[in-house]
C-alpha cells in the first residue's frame, strides 16, 4: 500500500464513518499545507483580470511568503513593464485576498512555468 510519510503526523483519528467534503477540506486548510497554495491559485484565476491582458501573457505570479508576492515575468523588457506597476500590481492583488495579504511584490526574470 502507497504510503506517504506526511501522513504520520495526522492531528486527528482516522475514521470509517462518512464525513462530508466541506469538512475535509477545511481540515486540509486548516493544517496549512494547502492554505499557503490558495492565495496564488486565486491571483493565477484572476491574474489577467488584476494586471490586464498583454501583462498577464508575459508574467505569473509564483508564490506569496511573508506578504512578499514573487511574480516571475518571461524576460527582461516584460520584467520591467512589470516593476513599472508593482504598485498597482501590489494593490489590486491586496484587495483580492484581503488586506494586508500582499505587502511587497517582487519581480524576477525567467521562463514561464505555465505558457499561456
Amino acid at each position: 500500500m502507497p504510503h506517504s510519510k506526511g501522513f504520520t503526523f495526522r492531528k486527528d483519528q482516522r475514521r470509517s464513518d462518512p464525513v462530508a467534503i466541506g469538512e475535509v477540506v477545511e481540515a486540509l486548510l486548516s493544517e496549512g499545507v494547502f492554505a499557503r497554495g490558495m492565495p496564488i491559485a486565486t491571483l493565477a484565476t484572476k491574474w489577467s483580470e488584476l494586471v490586464g491582458e498583454g501583462l498577464a501573457q508575459a508574467t505569473e505570479p509564483v508564490s506569496l511568503e511573508d506578504g512578499v508576492l514573487l511574480v516571475r515575468a518571461s524576460d527582461g523588457p516584460w520584467g520591467a513593464q512589470a516593476t513599472f506597476f508593482v504598485d498597482e500590481i501590489r494593490t489590486r492583488a491586496d484587495q483580492l485576498l484581503g488586506p494586508g495579504s500582499v505587502t511587497a511584490v517582487r519581480i524576477v526574470v525567467g521562463e514561464q512555468r505555465n505558457r499561456r
